[in-house]
């Protein structure tokens, strides 16, 4: 963990403070969720720390800094620094075309976007490196239930993380299913960060595995974060929830997002910490949503980005490299709306481009946000959210397990009552 300060040494106020605890409190009493935890820090400090709420409702268990989460989708910024160190090695080029490494996807063809699976075209330019980064590949995912590549994705069972096979077998697989734009022509959240952590294994030699704990997680003093919970942590693992009724993961990235104030209160059990399938090793390890692991854990990934790329005296990038990973790397330094991708997950795309492995605030007025220029972000399907801000030196980490993330608008809450809180 990192080390604590008071709020006021840190430019926080402490009265202002009690307006995050106060909502914090309030997600539970009011049934949005089974419980959570909010960290906020600032010149490398830990200023705020608070928990509500239970991690396991039937058991009764406190949900609190020691619980263990599904980070889900928070694994691919992870995934993401994971490439650049194997870029800051020469092991690659960022565009270079991802079939010089993987040629399975040498042919893969491209949905002209209408039309059955087979009305597909040839790829005009080849899918590049970069493009799995900034989610321009073409990919997507089956839970969109948008198209019929989505569904394709769904009868093959192409699913991250998964139970059957390898990353190696799958990604093979999913090469052989159409692209439903071509490659580097539209923004569209996809599997594409799994197929970067097949990349890691292929440059590396290693096993995504292997890779995180040898060159991430042991450095960073990650020690609960991981593609399964050991024998030793189960007590601390968390059941993940869903609400009553009113969402489900095929709205995250549409505009008709569920109204929460027409949704029943209250939650209903989707995994139980008892008997989920994180209890067991696995043979899939999944660069876009595998990991589980602690708030502290994800603090100290945090600090290191925020820190140029090192914490503690382990340095695993370059600052210029940092850098340029949090720089929108979106043609014409475009937003995502204007690329195919107006809201996500409870979440307007206006004014916010994307990097390489992170969202990236371009313009705040029309984010209709309050934060940074270059603040950057990314969150899990199960509502987990972080954000660095370079400019505040900042960086929040939320942790809870409701799914889907568009449940609510938690995490615009969460920053108002964070921004609220600076001082100095």
């Amino acid at each position: 963990m990192l080390e604590h300060g008071t709020p006021e040494e840190l430019g926080l106020s402490s009265s202002r403070l009690d307006r995050v605890t106060d909502w914090l409190n309030q997600q539970v009493e009011s049934e949005r969720l089974a419980g959570a935890s909010t960290m906020i820090c600032r010149n490398g400090r830990i200023g705020y720390l608070e928990s509500a709420g239970q991690s396991d409702l039937e058991n009764g268990k406190p949900f609190d800094a020691s619980t263990i989460v599904r980070i889900f989708s928070m694994t691919k910024p992870i995934t993401s620094v994971a490439a650049m160190m194997l870029y800051e090695e020469g092991r690659y080029q960022l565009d270079d075309p991802v079939a010089k490494y993987l040629p399975e996807f040498t042919d893969t063809k491209v949905w002209k976007g209408e039309g059955s699976l087979e009305n597909v075209e040839d790829q005009t330019s080849p899918m590049l490196v970069k493009h799995l980064f900034m989610h321009t590949s073409g990919l997507t995912y089956g839970f969109m239930n948008a198209n019929v590549v989505d569904q394709e994705h769904r009868n093959q069972k192409i699913e991250f993380p998964g139970t059957a096979g390898t990353l190696e077998e799958l990604v093979k697989r999913l090469a052989g299913i159409p692209l439903i734009a071509q490659p580097g022509t539209r923004w569209n959240y996809s599997v594409s960060t799994d197929v970067l952590g097949r990349l890691v294994e292929v440059w590396s030699g290693l096993s995504l595995e292997a890779f995180f704990k040898e060159r991430i997680l042991e450095p960073l003093g990650m020690h609960d974060t991981g593609f399964s919970v050991t024998k030793g942590n189960r007590d601390r693992f968390a059941s993940l929830y869903s609400p009553l009724s009113g969402a489900d993961m095929s709205n995250v990235g549409k505009k008709s997002v569920s109204d929460s104030r027409q949704m029943k209160p209250g939650l209903k059990l989707q995994e139980s910490a008892a008997t989920s399938r994180y209890l067991k090793p696995t043979k899939l390890f999944s660069g876009g949503g595998g990991l589980t692991g602690t708030i502290g854990d994800y603090a100290r990934f945090c600090q290191m980005l925020l820190n140029g790329g090192e914490l503690d005296g382990e340095r695993l990038l370059s600052p210029i490299t940092v850098n340029y990973m949090r720089s929108n790397q979106l043609p014409d330094n475009a937003d995502m709306a204007a690329m195919g991708q107006p809201v996500w997950s409870e979440t307007s795309y206006d004014g916010i481009g994307f990097g390489l492995g992170f969202a990236v605030v371009i313009d705040p007025p029309k984010a209709s946000i309050i934060t940074s220029v270059g603040e950057h972000h990314w969150g899990g399907a199960a509502s987990t959210f972080f954000w660095i801000d370079p400019q505040e030196d900042l960086f929040v980490v939320f942790f809870t397990q409701l799914m889907p993330s568009s449940s609510y608008p938690i995490r615009r809450e969460l920053r108002t009552r964070v921004y609220q809180a600076i001082v100095e």
